[in-house]
Protein backbone atom coordinates (compact mmCIF):
# COMPACT_ATOMS: atom_id res chain seq x y z
CA UNK A 1 0.00 0.00 0.00
CA UNK A 2 2.47 2.69 1.36
CA UNK A 3 5.24 1.89 -1.50
CA UNK A 4 5.95 5.59 -1.36
CA UNK A 5 6.42 6.41 1.97
CA UNK A 6 8.63 3.58 2.32
CA UNK A 7 10.68 4.19 -0.49
CA UNK A 8 11.55 7.58 1.05
CA UNK A 9 12.73 6.34 4.21
CA UNK A 10 14.80 3.77 2.52
CA UNK A 11 16.59 6.42 0.58
CA UNK A 12 17.12 8.94 3.37
CA UNK A 13 18.33 6.27 5.54
CA UNK A 14 20.66 5.57 2.07
CA UNK A 15 21.64 8.88 1.75
CA UNK A 16 21.76 10.32 5.17
CA UNK A 17 23.19 7.46 6.41
CA UNK A 18 26.76 8.12 4.84
CA UNK A 19 27.24 11.06 6.40
CA UNK A 20 25.37 10.23 9.50
CA UNK A 21 26.27 7.33 11.71
CA UNK A 22 23.91 5.04 14.23
CA UNK A 23 21.11 7.91 13.51
CA UNK A 24 18.32 5.88 12.28
CA UNK A 25 15.57 6.25 14.79
CA UNK A 26 16.25 10.04 13.97
CA UNK A 27 16.04 9.69 10.42
CA UNK A 28 12.77 7.97 10.54
CA UNK A 29 11.63 10.92 12.56
CA UNK A 30 12.85 13.10 9.94
CA UNK A 31 10.76 11.16 7.31
CA UNK A 32 7.39 11.32 9.64
CA UNK A 33 8.02 15.04 9.68
CA UNK A 34 8.77 15.88 6.10
CA UNK A 35 5.51 13.71 5.16
CA UNK A 36 3.19 15.60 7.80
CA UNK A 37 4.93 19.12 6.48
CA UNK A 38 6.26 20.06 10.25
CA UNK A 39 9.12 21.25 12.33
CA UNK A 40 11.48 19.37 14.33
CA UNK A 41 13.24 19.87 17.83
CA UNK A 42 16.24 18.18 18.38
CA UNK A 43 17.56 18.08 21.81
CA UNK A 44 20.73 17.07 22.93
CA UNK A 45 24.49 17.90 24.39
CA UNK A 46 26.62 19.34 21.98
CA UNK A 47 28.98 17.52 19.10
CA UNK A 48 26.73 14.68 18.68
CA UNK A 49 25.97 15.85 14.81
CA UNK A 50 22.49 17.46 15.28
CA UNK A 51 24.16 20.73 12.77
CA UNK A 52 25.32 17.69 10.75
CA UNK A 53 22.57 15.62 10.13
CA UNK A 54 20.16 18.89 8.94
CA UNK A 55 23.22 19.68 6.62
CA UNK A 56 22.43 16.56 5.48
CA UNK A 57 19.14 16.43 4.98
CA UNK A 58 19.16 19.46 3.30
CA UNK A 59 21.60 18.28 0.88
CA UNK A 60 19.69 15.04 -0.01
CA UNK A 61 16.42 17.15 -0.63
CA UNK A 62 18.31 19.68 -2.84
CA UNK A 63 17.03 22.49 -0.98
CA UNK A 64 18.82 25.56 0.50
CA UNK A 65 20.28 25.29 3.84
CA UNK A 66 20.78 28.33 6.34
CA UNK A 67 22.17 28.00 9.87
CA UNK A 68 20.79 30.77 12.50
CA UNK A 69 23.19 30.97 15.43
CA UNK A 70 20.73 31.57 18.69
CA UNK A 71 22.66 34.44 20.72
CA UNK A 72 21.00 36.69 23.11
CA UNK A 73 21.32 39.53 20.96
CA UNK A 74 19.54 38.25 17.84
CA UNK A 75 16.99 40.55 16.57
CA UNK A 76 13.54 39.39 14.98
CA UNK A 77 15.04 41.37 11.53
CA UNK A 78 18.05 39.01 11.48
CA UNK A 79 15.86 36.16 11.21
CA UNK A 80 13.32 37.79 8.84
CA UNK A 81 15.24 40.40 6.79
CA UNK A 82 15.03 43.90 6.39
CA UNK A 83 13.68 46.91 3.58
CA UNK A 84 16.94 48.14 2.09
CA UNK A 85 16.90 51.55 0.39
CA UNK A 86 17.91 50.69 -3.42
CA UNK A 87 19.29 53.53 -4.76
CA UNK A 88 18.80 52.38 -8.72
CA UNK A 89 15.03 51.64 -7.90
CA UNK A 90 15.11 54.77 -5.58
CA UNK A 91 12.65 52.42 -3.39
CA UNK A 92 12.76 50.41 -0.48
CA UNK A 93 13.24 46.91 -1.36
CA UNK A 94 12.72 43.59 1.02
CA UNK A 95 15.91 41.86 1.52
CA UNK A 96 15.06 38.53 2.97
CA UNK A 97 16.70 36.58 6.09
CA UNK A 98 17.56 32.94 6.56
CA UNK A 99 14.27 32.09 7.01
CA UNK A 100 13.59 32.10 3.31
CA UNK A 101 15.47 28.72 2.77
CA UNK A 102 14.25 24.87 2.59
CA UNK A 103 15.84 23.95 5.72
CA UNK A 104 16.41 26.29 8.52
CA UNK A 105 18.44 24.85 11.53
CA UNK A 106 18.48 27.36 14.63
CA UNK A 107 20.83 26.61 16.31
CA UNK A 108 20.37 26.59 20.80
CA UNK A 109 17.23 28.11 19.89
CA UNK A 110 16.53 28.36 23.67
CA UNK A 111 19.26 31.20 23.43
CA UNK A 112 17.42 33.79 20.94
CA UNK A 113 15.38 36.01 23.36
CA UNK A 114 11.48 35.89 23.40
CA UNK A 115 10.99 38.81 20.48
CA UNK A 116 13.32 36.49 18.29
CA UNK A 117 11.31 33.23 19.39
CA UNK A 118 7.74 35.29 18.57
CA UNK A 119 8.99 36.07 15.45
CA UNK A 120 9.43 32.04 14.15
CA UNK A 121 6.06 31.19 15.44
CA UNK A 122 4.12 33.04 12.00
CA UNK A 123 6.83 31.23 10.12
CA UNK A 124 6.44 27.98 11.99
CA UNK A 125 2.42 27.95 11.70
CA UNK A 126 1.50 30.05 8.79
CA UNK A 127 4.53 29.20 6.49
CA UNK A 128 5.13 32.95 5.94
CA UNK A 129 6.28 36.47 7.40
CA UNK A 130 4.99 39.27 7.90
CA UNK A 131 6.84 42.59 7.18
CA UNK A 132 6.06 46.08 7.10
CA UNK A 133 2.02 45.08 6.28
CA UNK A 134 3.32 42.73 3.42
CA UNK A 135 3.58 38.91 3.78
CA UNK A 136 6.13 37.04 2.08
CA UNK A 137 5.46 32.84 1.31
CA UNK A 138 8.32 31.20 2.56
CA UNK A 139 9.40 27.92 0.41
CA UNK A 140 6.81 25.01 0.08
CA UNK A 141 8.64 22.42 1.85
CA UNK A 142 10.12 24.59 4.30
CA UNK A 143 11.39 22.73 7.80
CA UNK A 144 12.40 24.35 10.56
CA UNK A 145 15.20 21.76 12.47
CA UNK A 146 15.92 23.90 16.47
CA UNK A 147 18.35 22.34 18.61
CA UNK A 148 18.41 22.95 22.42
CA UNK A 149 21.17 21.85 24.98
CA UNK A 150 19.06 20.95 27.66
CA UNK A 151 21.77 20.68 30.48
CA UNK A 152 22.55 24.37 29.99
CA UNK A 153 20.61 27.00 31.90
CA UNK A 154 22.52 29.96 32.15
CA UNK A 155 21.92 32.77 29.54
CA UNK A 156 18.72 30.67 27.79
CA UNK A 157 15.20 31.61 27.68
CA UNK A 158 13.20 28.41 27.79
CA UNK A 159 10.88 28.05 25.01
CA UNK A 160 7.15 29.18 25.76
CA UNK A 161 4.72 26.72 25.12
CA UNK A 162 2.94 28.25 22.32
CA UNK A 163 6.08 27.48 20.67
CA UNK A 164 6.91 24.34 21.99
CA UNK A 165 3.21 22.99 20.65
CA UNK A 166 4.45 24.77 16.44
CA UNK A 167 6.94 21.43 16.70
CA UNK A 168 5.51 18.15 15.54
CA UNK A 169 8.23 15.95 17.03
CA UNK A 170 10.93 16.60 19.52
CA UNK A 171 14.60 14.13 18.57
CA UNK A 172 16.15 13.49 21.79
CA UNK A 173 20.02 13.17 20.39
CA UNK A 174 21.90 10.78 22.94
CA UNK A 175 25.80 9.20 23.03
CA UNK A 176 26.13 7.11 20.27
CA UNK A 177 26.80 3.17 20.81
CA UNK A 178 30.53 1.94 20.82
CA UNK A 179 30.58 0.54 17.63
CA UNK A 180 28.58 3.71 15.94
CA UNK A 181 31.04 5.63 17.73
CA UNK A 182 34.21 4.02 16.43
CA UNK A 183 32.55 4.07 12.88
CA UNK A 184 32.60 7.96 12.96
CA UNK A 185 36.33 8.22 14.32
CA UNK A 186 37.22 5.99 11.57
CA UNK A 187 34.96 7.83 8.93
CA UNK A 188 35.79 11.58 9.98
CA UNK A 189 39.07 10.48 12.05
CA UNK A 190 41.24 11.61 8.58
CA UNK A 191 41.69 14.77 6.46
CA UNK A 192 38.88 17.44 6.21
CA UNK A 193 38.56 16.82 2.89
CA UNK A 194 37.68 12.98 2.83
CA UNK A 195 34.30 14.43 5.16
CA UNK A 196 33.70 17.01 2.34
CA UNK A 197 34.09 14.48 -0.48
CA UNK A 198 31.31 12.33 1.77
CA UNK A 199 28.82 15.32 1.52
CA UNK A 200 29.05 15.92 -1.70
CA UNK A 201 28.27 12.50 -2.25
CA UNK A 202 24.78 12.63 -1.07
CA UNK A 203 22.36 12.16 -3.71
CA UNK A 204 19.63 14.49 -4.45
CA UNK A 205 15.60 12.37 -3.57
CA UNK A 206 13.19 13.10 -6.41
CA UNK A 207 10.70 15.62 -4.87
CA UNK A 208 8.05 13.72 -6.25
CA UNK A 209 8.54 11.09 -4.06
CA UNK A 210 7.64 13.21 -1.43
CA UNK A 211 4.09 14.17 -2.81
CA UNK A 212 3.45 10.90 -3.66
CA UNK A 213 4.39 9.97 0.12
CA UNK A 214 2.11 12.68 1.04
CA UNK A 215 -0.71 11.31 -0.51
CA UNK A 216 -0.17 7.84 0.13
CA UNK A 217 -0.19 8.96 4.08
CA UNK A 218 -3.91 10.79 3.35
CA UNK A 219 -5.38 7.70 2.55
CA UNK A 220 -4.34 5.69 5.41
CA UNK A 221 -7.46 4.36 7.50
CA UNK A 222 -8.12 5.64 11.04
CA UNK A 223 -10.81 3.21 12.99
CA UNK A 224 -12.85 4.97 15.05
CA UNK A 225 -11.70 3.25 18.10
CA UNK A 226 -8.23 4.10 17.02
CA UNK A 227 -9.52 8.35 16.86
CA UNK A 228 -11.33 7.41 20.56
CA UNK A 229 -7.67 6.01 21.76
CA UNK A 230 -5.97 9.52 20.62
CA UNK A 231 -8.53 11.18 22.67
CA UNK A 232 -8.48 9.22 25.58
CA UNK A 233 -4.43 9.66 25.47
CA UNK A 234 -4.89 13.39 25.31
CA UNK A 235 -7.46 13.27 28.31
CA UNK A 236 -5.48 11.20 30.62
CA UNK A 237 -2.70 13.78 30.08
CA UNK A 238 -4.96 16.94 30.86
CA UNK A 239 -5.86 14.87 34.03
CA UNK A 240 -2.42 13.79 35.23
CA UNK A 241 -1.59 14.28 38.93
CA UNK A 242 2.21 15.03 37.34
CA UNK A 243 1.32 17.37 35.00
CA UNK A 244 0.30 21.00 34.84
CA UNK A 245 -0.28 21.38 31.31
CA UNK A 246 -1.45 18.01 29.07
CA UNK A 247 -2.24 17.66 25.48
CA UNK A 248 -3.66 20.08 23.29
CA UNK A 249 -5.70 19.72 20.26
CA UNK A 250 -2.68 20.36 18.08
CA UNK A 251 -0.82 17.96 20.16
CA UNK A 252 -3.26 15.32 19.12
CA UNK A 253 -3.97 15.70 15.88
CA UNK A 254 0.00 15.73 15.14
CA UNK A 255 -0.17 12.19 16.82
CA UNK A 256 -2.93 10.90 14.47
CA UNK A 257 -0.97 12.37 11.30
CA UNK A 258 2.52 11.14 13.09
CA UNK A 259 0.43 7.80 13.47
CA UNK A 260 -0.81 7.54 10.30
CA UNK A 261 2.99 8.07 8.65
CA UNK A 262 4.12 5.16 11.09
CA UNK A 263 1.71 2.68 9.86
CA UNK A 264 2.78 3.99 6.17
CA UNK A 265 6.12 3.33 7.04
CA UNK A 266 5.32 -0.56 7.65
CA UNK A 267 3.39 -0.57 4.53
CA UNK A 268 -0.04 -0.97 6.64
CA UNK A 269 -3.15 0.96 4.86
CA UNK A 270 -4.56 1.20 8.42
CA UNK A 271 -3.56 2.61 11.73
CA UNK A 272 -3.23 0.50 14.68
CA UNK A 273 -2.64 1.46 18.59
CA UNK A 274 0.81 0.07 18.31
CA UNK A 275 1.91 3.12 15.83
CA UNK A 276 0.42 5.73 17.95
CA UNK A 277 2.25 3.97 20.72
CA UNK A 278 5.92 4.49 18.40
CA UNK A 279 5.14 8.29 17.30
CA UNK A 280 3.80 8.91 20.92
CA UNK A 281 6.95 9.62 22.60
CA UNK A 282 8.38 11.90 19.61
CA UNK A 283 5.37 13.54 19.89
CA UNK A 284 4.02 13.98 23.25
CA UNK A 285 6.58 14.67 25.55
CA UNK A 286 7.69 18.08 24.43
CA UNK A 287 4.59 19.31 24.90
CA UNK A 288 3.57 18.64 28.30
CA UNK A 289 4.60 21.07 31.39
CA UNK A 290 5.82 18.90 34.54
CA UNK A 291 4.27 20.04 38.41
CA UNK A 292 6.75 21.58 40.36
CA UNK A 293 6.63 18.29 42.78
CA UNK A 294 7.15 15.96 40.12
CA UNK A 295 10.52 18.04 38.84
CA UNK A 296 11.61 17.79 42.24
CA UNK A 297 11.08 14.03 42.36
CA UNK A 298 13.03 13.57 39.32
CA UNK A 299 10.28 12.90 37.13
CA UNK A 300 11.00 13.62 33.13
CA UNK A 301 8.52 14.24 30.33
CA UNK A 302 9.35 10.72 28.71
CA UNK A 303 8.97 9.08 31.98
CA UNK A 304 4.77 10.37 32.11
CA UNK A 305 4.35 9.73 28.04
CA UNK A 306 5.19 6.29 28.94
CA UNK A 307 2.89 5.81 32.16
CA UNK A 308 0.73 7.25 30.37
CA UNK A 309 1.08 5.05 27.61
CA UNK A 310 0.93 2.23 30.53
CA UNK A 311 -1.93 3.21 31.79
CA UNK A 312 -4.44 4.08 29.34
CA UNK A 313 -6.78 1.30 27.87
CA UNK A 314 -5.67 -0.27 24.31
CA UNK A 315 -8.78 -0.87 21.85
CA UNK A 316 -8.90 -4.05 20.58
Amino acid sequence: MSAAIQQLESLLMRELGRVVVGADASIRALVIALVARGHVLVQGAPGLGKTLLAKTLARALGGEFKRIQGTSDLMPSDIIGIHVFDESARDFVFRPGPLFADVVLVDEINRAGPKTQSALLEAMEERQVSVERAAFPLPADFLVLATQNPREFEGTYPLPESQLDRFLLRIDVDYPERDAEKEILTRYGGMFTAAQAIMEGVAVLDRSLLTRAREEAERIHVADGLLAYVLDLATASRQHSRLSLGLSTRGALALLKAARITAGLRGADFVTPDDVKEAAIWVIAHRLVLTPEAALEGSTDIDVVRSLLAETPVPR
